[in-house]
Parts: C-alpha cells; structure tokens; sequence
C-alpha cells in the first residue's frame, strides 16, 4: 500500500494519492493533475477511481481532466447545487475497492451539502478504520466554515455537529488527512502540523470541545469569514467542469514595449511587498506570490487579461501556477526588470513607510484630511484595534476603494504591514496618490504601548 499526500502550496490544498494492488485513487486533485498519474506510473498503478469530498470553492477541481487523462471513474456525493456533469454520485455506505483497501462512503454534510468523507479499511485487518479522508469537515485544530448557505445558518452548522460526531465514532486509531492545512481561507484555527488522528482531535482540537450541540451550532453561527467573488467560479467550474490547465505553467516574456501593448485589465507586481513601495511600474497593483491565493480571487474577475511583473523568471511562473489553480488563466505575459525600465524612462511610482511615531502624531493631530486605514480582517479587528482608525478588510477595496476619496491621505495598516502594502498597491492602480503604509503596524503598535 501506499499512500502519498501531494501538497499546493499558495493555497495550502492537501490532496492524495492512495494505491494497493496495481489499483489506486487520487482524492481531490488540483486541476495540474499531470503530477498524480506521474506518481502512480512510478509506483506500478492504474487510477481507477477519483473521488471527491465536496464541490471546493477556492480552487480548481482537477478531477474531470485526470478522469479524461486515465478513464477513472469520478465519484462526488449527493445533494450538490446543481448536477456535477463529470462525475457519478456516492451514497452513504459505498465502497470503493483498491486492492486489499476497501474505501467507505460518509455522508457528512454542513460544510456543503454534498460534502463526503472516505474511511480507509485494511481488509487484512478490517476492525477498524486504518485513516479517513475529512474533505472541509475535519481539519488539524479546526473544522470546516459553515457560512455557504447564510439562509439556512442554524441548519448546516447542526448537519457539521452530527457529520463530526459520524467521524469520531470511527476510533481514536482512526488517522485524519483533510483538504487544507494551515494558511487555508478554508479555516482560521488549523494548526501547522498536516497529520494527526481521530484520538488526538477528540482531546485537542477547540472545536470539538463544545459540551453540547447547541453550543457548536451557537459558535459557528457566530463566526465571520469572507467569501472572496472568485468562489463563485470555483463553483460553477467545478460543478460544470474546467478546462485543462495551460501545458506550460511559464508565462510569455514580454519586453517594456509588449507589455504596455498587450491590452491587459490588471498589471501585477508578484515581488515582495517592500520592493513594490520602493519602487513599481506606474498603474501596478501588489501582490507577492505567497499572496496570490488568498487576495487574486478579490481582485480579478473572469476572463480578465493578466500582465506579470516579477524579479526573476521563477516568481513569474510560481505566480502562474498559483493563478491558473484558481481559474484565472488569461496571462499575457511578464516583465523583469523594474530598475531597467525606470533607468530608460518607464514611469514609475512608489510608496513611503513610516513608523509609529509618524502614527502617534498624526492621531493626536487628527488631521481631517488623514485616515489610518485598518484592512485586517473583522477577527483580527475584533481583537485590537487602534483608536480613531477606520476599518475596511483588504479584499473588501475591490469595491470598496469608491468609497474613498482620492484626494484624501491615508495611512494603510495591517498585522505587519504585508497585506498593506497590497491594499495599498490597490489603491495607487485606482488612481490614489496620497497613500503611505505602517509598517510593523498593529505589531509595532503592541510592542510601543506594551
């Protein structure tokens, strides 16, 4: 047997690979699905079977493309929106065979309603579960978000209750492999760690600690998360089914001349966020690599036309791949080189920093034609904030920058001041030019006033 956990970073997507016999099944693959019949080639296996846990909202689902690739059979679970074209229905109680492994059907609603779980049994040993894939159910510290059918709160936050309490009854020994690790917009409280068991979630994990199903369903009605717009076409596509992903994941390099020829909707600058402020194309937004995953969807819409600036020719197709994984796949092409194109005439923009002194001041000045701009998120915000600072979440500027005036001066803030500078970066590509950032911000705030 074997059993291969293959990992996207950016996104923090946790799918597998899981074979016996010279028979195996992929669960939740990402749409560059190459990478899943590469591993069962290599291990002496056919991919009979792809099963997925639920319809994702925040990638890609590579399964109608692998199914193309291997003639896989492709099982999703009942009760979805609308019909998942490519894929047969899974009840509660099927079993899927894999040589000796013989694979169960969980019905475990409340993330979504379609929602599946899959036990892994060792028919050698066929007591009790040998592990069990959780989908958005069952995560390391945390469970799934419950915030996809706000009609219908109190209901799906119970069918989460009830599919938990179907997961911990298949045995402390029971080893968990969810869809998300840590840094998932799928779940705030995960923990770094990517393995764990039924036994040990029972004891640790906060949200299986509630003393009654009342109590769990009170929590979650309570929780905020953000539903980025590209959720909605990480739905459809993944219901309908996607196109493949680009055969080469490395964008065209184009000249200075090329790319401001290239007609494209958004011109992203994919270096780190202090680069930018030095120094960018003019009409550029932010947006580093390790960020695209959580802010592109608030900011690209579909089909629109993608220009890449980056350092180097890595960042450029890491930024690629990232935007390709959440159906973004329109890229003109990227550039290198922001020095040279300022030494030969390009223009350019930048963005100050300025520390907390700079802060303190213009709070006790309290200049009305000065914002600090807080764009954590509601949580975070929840738990500290600065006073006489104004809140708007970061992705919430993909609108909401037309609330604002662009005659007016504001200070953007975040947890360090990573997410504003891209809020910041924003803003400047909307035309904002009285823009500085806070840099350490609510950290350096905290380490200043104790």
């Amino acid at each position: 047997m074997i059993l291969e956990t293959i990992k996207t970073s950016g996104l923090s997507h946790l799918s597998y690979l899981v074979g016996a016999g010279g028979q195996a099944a992929v669960i939740d693959p990402r749409r560059d699905c190459e990478i899943y019949l590469e591993k069962a080639r290599a291990a002496g296996l056919e991919i009979t079977h792809i099963l997925e846990t639920h319809r994702n909202e925040d990638l890609v689902s590579g399964s109608p493309i692998l199914a193309a690739m291997t003639g896989a059979k492709v099982l999703h679970g009942p009760n979805p929106e609308r019909p998942v074209t490519f894929a047969e229905t899974a009840r509660e109680g099927d079993t899927v065979d894999i040589g000796q492994l013989r694979i169960e059907v969980i019905e475990t609603p409340g993330h979504t309603d379609d929602h599946l779980a899959f036990a892994i049994h060792d028919t050698a040993y066929p007591d009790r579960a040998v592990g069990v894939f959780t989908g958005d159910a069952l995560f390391i510290g945390d469970v799934g978000r419950t915030d996809f059918y706000p009609d219908r709160k109190r209901e799906v936050a119970g069918l989460l209750y009830d599919s938990l309490q179907k997961l911990l009854g298949l045995g402390d020994q029971a080893i968990v492999y969810p869809a998300h690790g840590a840094g998932s917009v799928c779940g705030s409280g995960m923990a770094e760690r990517e393995f764990s068991t039924i036994g040990h979630e029972r004891r640790n994990n906060p949200r299986l600690q509630f003393s009654s199903r009342d109590k769990f369903i009170a929590f979650k009605i309570d929780e905020h998360h953000y539903q980025p717009p590209y959720f909605r076409l990480m739905e459809r596509l993944n219901m309908d089914g996607a196109d493949p992903a680009p055969r080469v994941l490395r964008p065209k390099i184009l000249s200075l001349a090329e790319l401001r020829d290239a007609g494209c909707d958004h011109l992203i600058d994919v270096r780190e966020p202090l680069a930018f402020a030095s120094g960018h194309l003019a009409g550029s937004m932010s947006l580093p690599t390790g960020m695209i995953s959580a802010f592109a969807g608030w900011f690209i819409g579909e089909g629109d036309r993608i220009g890449l600036v980056a350092s180097d020719e890595a960042q450029l197709n890491a930024a690629m791949e990232h935007l390709v994984r959440i159906g973004f796949d329109r890229i003109a092409g990227g550039y290198v080189g922001v020095v040279p194109a300022a030494a030969g005439g390009a223009e350019t923009g930048t963005i100050a920093m300025v520390g907390t002194e700079t802060v303190e001041h213009r709070l006790e000045e309290a200049h009305e034609d000065w914002t600090l701009l807080d764009v954590r998120d509601a949580e975070e915000r929840a738990s500290g904030a600065i006073e006489g600072s104004r809140h708007l979440y970061a992705g919430h500027l993909n609108e909401g920058w037309r609330e604002l005036d662009r005659e007016h001066h504001y200070t953007l803030m975040c947890a360090s001041g990573m997410r504003a500078t891209v809020a910041a970066g924003w803003l400047a590509s909307r035309g904002f030019d009285r823009l500085d950032v806070y840099l350490g911000s609510m950290g350096a705030w905290s380490h200043a006033h104790g």
